[in-house]
């Protein structure tokens, strides 16, 4: 698939995330995502915001549900996503609840692998539900948490190969990349690339970065549509 740039809303006020999204789009963004302090701050409301300012576009809800699959998913459709995640980590049950939500409501799923021991293998148990997408994700606690015990801070390159290899579907690598190595994902055989926390969000007060983000996001787009 082509590349698709996708912006994660990791706000706490609709009324910022509106902004930074319009922003976003007028850069050349192509998906945006509700992410997920944005989920829990303003829930289906948001998503309702979202999919009313920008009809036409999709929309990522980042549920990282775990359990009440259906009814999660069925009920992020009904707001407006187009896309909902579900986490490899739930029970094999959950993850086909919202396969089949996604089938009935004509929603995309994004398995995410975030926290399992073999990451590998959890890519491919996501693809094998009958997820649409991966994420294979390092989660902003884990990192935080082993660099701060002097570690080497884990980053979704360092299996991506593997990842990307294991599976079919579409990948997408989350947690922790710098600019430079989100843009070469396509590259690694991960299109869907994600600007977020800490690209152009403040990861520490998830608030909107400063500078001239509009100019910067231009040339990120150009650079991985360019692919």
């Amino acid at each position: 698939m082509k590349p698709i740039v996708q912006i994660s809303l990791d706000l706490t006020n609709i009324d910022e995330a509106l902004e930074t999204a319009a922003m976003a789009l007028r850069a050349g963004v192509d998906w945006l995502e509700a992410g997920t302090p944005l989920i829990l701050a303003e829930g289906l409301h948001g998503v309702r915001k979202l999919r009313e300012a920008f009809p036409d576009t999709p929309i990522v809800a980042d549920l990282k549900t775990m359990d009440g699959g259906y009814l999660e998913a069925e009920m992020m459709a009904k707001a407006g996503a187009t896309h909902v995640v579900v986490m490899a980590r739930a029970h094999e049950e959950t993850i086909k609840c919202v396969v089949k939500a996604g089938k009935d409501y004509g929603i995309g799923v994004m398995g995410d692998n975030l926290g399992c021991p073999d990451m590998v293998a959890g890519a491919k148990f996501l693809e094998d539900l009958g997820c649409d997408y991966v994420i294979h994700h390092i989660g902003y606690d884990e990192r935080r948490g082993i660099a701060a015990a002097g570690k080497p801070m884990p980053s979704p390159l360092d299996q991506l190969k593997e990842v990307v290899a294991a599976v079919k579907i579409p990948v997408q690598a989350v947690g922790g990349l710098s600019l430079e190595q989100a843009i070469q994902c396509p590259k690694l055989g991960a299109p869907l690339v994600v600007l977020g926390a800490p690209l152009t969000i403040d990861a520490d007060a998830f608030k909107t970065a400063d500078g001239d983000l509009e100019a910067s996001l231009r040339k990120i787009c150009a650079a991985i549509h360019g692919q």
